[in-house]
């Protein structure tokens, strides 16, 4: 295993136990979280909606058997952590892990593109 394929991995474990830890805070802790989205004045009804896309966005990126599912998922991570992190920032929280996952998406999604070549 080389490099690239090393930091593809770890990246692609990483932004996935994000998902995954994001989406287990939305069905466990889901009056914590629909507190959170009012007060970022998002509706609360997208919690479990969101959660599940989660979860099937993290099979598709593991599964990686079709390739446009994979792009969607990698683009609704994307967007999710962009989100996240601007809500964040502007309610004056920390951004932790949402700020984490920007280059972590990123670099997954890239070298995914030179290893699934490679394979």
């Amino acid at each position: 295993m080389n490099l690239k394929q090393i930091l593809y991995w770890a990246t692609t474990i990483a932004i996935c136990g994000i998902m995954l830890y994001s989406a287990g805070m939305y069905f466990s802790k889901t009056e914590m979280i629909k507190g959170f989205f009012k007060f970022f004045n998002y509706p609360t009804y997208i919690v479990y909606p969101l959660a599940t896309l989660k979860v099937l966005g993290v099979i598709m990126i593991l599964w990686r058997k079709s390739s446009w599912l994979t792009e969607w998922a990698y683009a609704g991570f994307f967007f999710d952590v962009i989100l996240a992190t601007a809500a964040h920032y502007y309610a004056g929280h920390a951004v932790g892990l949402s700020v984490l996952g920007i280059p972590l998406i990123l670099t997954s999604y890239f070298l995914g593109k030179i290893v699934r070549d490679n394979e």
